[in-house]
């Protein structure tokens, strides 16, 4: 499956967030969506998630734009973890994984069990199926993250989107859902703010600044140095791990600096 935007404008307030983004995502490539905050990248997956609708460009799935495709057969083939997780409704675990059948039952019809064992087997991923039947809402906001991947899992889609998916989870559990994410072997297209997971997971990236691609290209070619600089306006280093043979980046305070330029 392949997922591609071709020069998308999203508007909020009569302001221009998105300003003709195009993204691709090829079958089984994991793509990496990053830039400061306020950029556009939520706004981006957002039109692409259909919450929001472009006021131009296309989105397209396989070459076909989603504009007119149901939302039902969407979401047969793309899955989205956002980063809010507030539910009105308090349901138990379980029924939350199992929203995640929707889109292949009828509707009003029953769940069998093979929606259980789907349910169950995605619970087992994220390390969750003992907590099957706690309510939702008693959960602690990375508890309730991995729920929402296991209610994506649970769709057994071709393409995920995931707005920071890591948020509010600690480092065991940051590495634990991406290495799920990236171990399903699907299309992937992730906004983060961690750079150093994105330089560990992701094939390729799009730098969002202003609402613009600033740079795209393999993840290792496009995160260095006077990027992050540009972009972010922090000082860092990009150096190579010996042990994984990954770049990873050291951030610096300017008191961390001083005296040493």
């Amino acid at each position: 499956m392949k997922l591609e935007t071709k020069d998308v404008v999203v508007n909020l307030s009569k302001k221009d967030i998105v300003k003709k983004v195009s993204v691709q995502v090829k079958d089984k490539q994991f793509v990496g969506l990053i830039g400061p905050n306020g950029s556009g990248k939520t706004t981006l997956l957002k039109s692409i998630y259909r919450v929001l609708k472009p006021a131009a460009g296309e989105i397209l799935i396989d070459d076909i734009d989603i504009k007119g495709v149901s939302v039902k057969e969407t979401a047969k083939r793309m899955g989205v973890v956002s980063q809010f997780n507030n539910i009105a409704f308090d349901f138990t675990v379980e029924e939350m994984v199992l929203m995640g059948r929707s889109p292949h039952k009828k509707a009003f019809s029953q769940d069998t069990e093979e929606d259980y064992r789907i349910a169950h087997e995605a619970l087992a991923k994220v390390d969750m199926l003992d907590f099957k039947e706690r309510n939702y809402t008693t959960l602690s906001g990375g508890e309730k993250q991995r729920i929402l991947l296991a209610r994506t899992l649970a769709q057994q889609v071709e393409m995920l989107v995931l707005d920071e998916p890591t948020n509010h989870l600690d480092i065991k559990y940051q590495i634990q859902i991406m290495d799920i994410v990236k171990s399903l072997g699907i299309g992937v297209l992730a906004a983060l703010h961690d750079l150093n997971l994105t330089l560990m997971y992701c094939d390729y990236v799009y730098v969002l600044k202003d609402g613009k691609i600033v740079a795209n290209g393999p993840t290792e070619e496009v995160i260095t140095r006077d990027l992050i600089k540009s972009v972010y306006e922090v000082d860092c280093s990009v150096e190579r791990n010996e042990r994984t043979g990954k770049l990873y980046v050291t951030f610096y305070s300017n008191l961390s600096l001083e005296g040493k330029r």
